[in-house]
């Protein structure tokens, strides 16, 4: 399994694809935060880092699955569409990186750096779990 990246094009079809894709993943990431806050409350960003989470794990599944050549492998169309597209429009680093300012900014130190530590070691653990299992899962057949 190759780890390099499929480069996008700036062709009009790659481009459509990735203005679809981020168009829904925006509105993926929106209802999942509201739902998850509505659910528990928005005392802590906890929407935020679930798509986080959810999103990085995706991100995993879907690079070793194409990565690996297997179903969707090597389609240019699909990557910009799904990676670049939907996932990349779904995960919310940005809304991370300014939840985080303002539970700096309003003195509440213990509750972001909490969120930084979650963010990090859950995200980054969620897509390499994603993309082992599933790159195991690919090279067997299962």
């Amino acid at each position: 399994m190759s780890d390099a990246m499929p480069v996008v094009g700036l062709n009009p079809s790659s481009l459509t694809l990735i203005l679809l894709g981020g168009a829904l993943g925006g509105l993926l990431r929106y209802w999942m935060t509201a739902w998850i806050s509505s659910r528990i409350g928005d005392t802590f960003p906890w929407g935020t880092l679930v798509v986080n989470v959810s999103g990085a794990s995706l991100i995993g599944v879907a690079a070793a699955w194409m990565l690996s050549g297997g179903p969707g492998g090597g389609q240019i169309n699909a990557w910009a569409w799904l990676v670049v597209g939907i996932l990349g429009s779904y995960t919310t680093v940005s809304s991370f990186s300014l939840q985080t300012l303002i539970l700096l900014r309003g003195s509440r130190l213990p509750q972001a750096f909490f969120n930084i530590f979650l963010s990090v070691f859950l995200c980054l653990g969620g897509a390499a779990l994603a993309y082992t299992v599933t790159g195991y899962v690919l090279a067997r057949g299962i």
